[in-house]
């Protein structure tokens, strides 16, 4: 069923629920995980353009994709980590299509309507562009 599951992180606290909930069932079915980050800092998107050391905040995000990795390898998962800069749906749906997933797997924040049309949505732009199969969960407050 699903042999590539691609889970969007962006180190918060909703990555749990994604988290909590995708780790059973990619054990169960064998499952190789692709954890992403995509990092908006200017720093982080113009960082090869001007030539810039990691900021604190890119060194934080690739500490974190580590510690998640280990975590995940530890409990059996074969686990591959991806930090990205520049806009999250174009990163994200970039590596879906060269790992060639079969599942993304991703929380929501759960706005309303406002602050989606003011801040977007990257869960909702993701589905509006793909054929993957999307599973979605509402992190909580």
């Amino acid at each position: 069923m699903y042999k590539h599951i691609l889970i969007p992180l962006d180190n918060s606290p909703s990555d749990k629920a994604i988290l909590n909930h995708i780790r059973p069932l990619a054990k169960q079915l064998k499952a190789n995980l692709i954890l992403v980050h995509v990092a908006e800092g200017f720093a982080a998107r113009y960082q090869k353009q001007l030539n810039l050391q990691d900021s604190e905040e890119i060194k934080k995000d690739h500490d974190y994709l580590l510690r998640c990795q280990e975590k995940l390898t530890q409990e059996g998962h074969k686990v591959k980590i991806y930090l990205l800069a520049g806009e999250p749906p174009d990163q994200i749906l970039n590596i879906a299509e060269k790992e060639k997933v079969d599942l993304i797997a991703m929380s929501t924040h759960g706005h309303r309507f406002l602050q989606d049309l003011i801040l977007g949505s990257v869960a909702d732009n993701i589905r509006h562009r793909t054929d993957i199969p999307i599973l979605m969960i509402k992190a909580h407050k």
